[in-house]
């Protein structure tokens, strides 16, 4: 039955796909970065699709989608489509790993048809997004048992493609894990370092002009972003939110990642650690989200099935939608309609809240048992 599911479930996406004539412009985007690798382009200066995008990632990004500049486009949306359909598998297995619960097939089967439609997971299909990709990197990376060889590894090379996931890093640090930080960074630095040698020109101005050029994501004020300087933005009606953006954001950072060190369970430190990166980068479009998916298996296997119905429902509303966005009415939402505009945001904050709420008392000297920071994914919540 959950194979049936599943399959419908896939096919009605298909046919949405094909009515739709979907576009998948990041998908496109990909493909002109590999192709700007293969054809000595100038990968920061491509501009393509109808939205005029332009690459936003590390080089080492665009070698990695050097193969995708081969594909018609209609082949690269349907390998898109396929692969996005495996990693949200694999994402659903990992996040069953994450909450203690391994999944068995019907179960994992289930789990991901009903995922499909969560509106981040739904986005990252649409657009031809590489975030399951990503988050299946560092999930599969922190879940994997203590002393596995090279633990740490693959966050670092999640961190080359996309640098949000460098969080993690310094997460393992205040952990007390130094060894798999430090494969990290290595393995970062190591991205770097192929991405210079095989285009040094795009390297160089990659991070010392593009990282800084926010803009060239997108309007950080609009509703798709659901970060907190586009809550801040929207709250105050203002495209420039400055420090009234920068201070909170630090504020957050800081306290997600104290927060991320101080609690007993490892599975609730990397969710916070998780939604910390998610709050505080300038731009987190709400396709950024599909770490919903591991948030509702470890509620669920918690048995707070409430709280995770209320998740489900939040990450599937698509309130944000229903508000009127054109020209720059995103700056002029009535006070009531915020929090349907940021309900990711919202949310991440009130995880954080609970979070503060629910710790233990402070024990100088460790976050787990014996003064150790605890490095388990058990059954118990620090969060009740």
């Amino acid at each position: 039955m959950s194979l049936v599911l599943l399959a419908v479930s896939l096919v009605a996406l298909a046919v949405l796909f094909a009515v739709l004539r979907v576009p998948m412009p990041d998908a496109v985007v990909y493909r002109a970065e590999g192709r700007a690798v293969v054809h000595g382009g100038d990968l920061y200066g491509l501009r393509v699709t109808e939205g005029q995008l332009s690459a936003t990632y590390p080089p080492f990004a665009a070698l990695l989608f050097v193969p995708l500049a081969w594909l018609p486009v209609p082949v690269l949306k349907a390998a898109f489509l396929v692969g996005n359909t495996f990693l949200l598998v694999w994402l659903v297995h990992l996040s069953a790993r994450l909450a203690g619960r391994p999944a068995g097939l019907p179960l994992l089967c289930a789990a991901t048809a009903l995922a499909l439609w969560l509106e981040p997971v739904f986005q990252t299909f649409i657009y031809g997004q590489v975030n399951l990709a990503v988050a299946c990197l560092v999930l599969w990376d922190l879940t994997r048992p203590p002393g596995a060889r090279a633990r740490g590894v693959a966050l670092g090379i999640a961190t080359g493609i996309k640098l949000t996931p460098g969080i993690f890093l310094v997460y393992l640090l205040l952990r007390g894990r130094g060894r798999e930080a430090a494969r990290g960074a290595a393995a970062f630095a190591a991205t770097v370092a192929v991405g210079g040698l095989v285009v040094p020109t795009a390297t160089w101005d990659f991070f010392t002009r593009h990282l800084y050029e926010t803009g060239r994501v997108g309007k950080p004020w609009i509703i798709a972003n659901q970060s907190l300087q586009g809550l801040v933005a929207r709250a105050l009606r203002e495209q420039a939110t400055g420090l009234a953006w920068v201070l909170p954001s630090l504020a957050v950072a800081a306290a997600g990642l104290w927060l991320a060190r101080r609690t007993p369970e490892e599975r609730w430190g990397v969710l916070l650690t998780a939604f910390t990166a998610l709050l505080v980068s300038p731009i987190s479009w709400s396709h950024h989200w599909v770490w919903c998916v591991p948030l509702i298996a470890v509620l669920l296997a918690e048995g707070r099935h409430g709280w995770a119905a209320i998740t489900t429902v939040l990450f599937t509303a698509r309130t944000m939608w229903l508000i009127p966005r054109q020209g720059d009415l995103d700056l002029r939402i009535p006070w009531w309609q915020e929090p349907f505009a940021s309900p990711y945001a919202l949310l991440g904050l009130a995880l954080l809240a609970a979070a503060a709420l629910r710790l233990p008392p402070f024990r100088p000297g460790g976050t787990g048992s014996g003064g150790q920071p605890s490095d388990r994914i058990s059954s118990a919540s620090t969060i009740r």
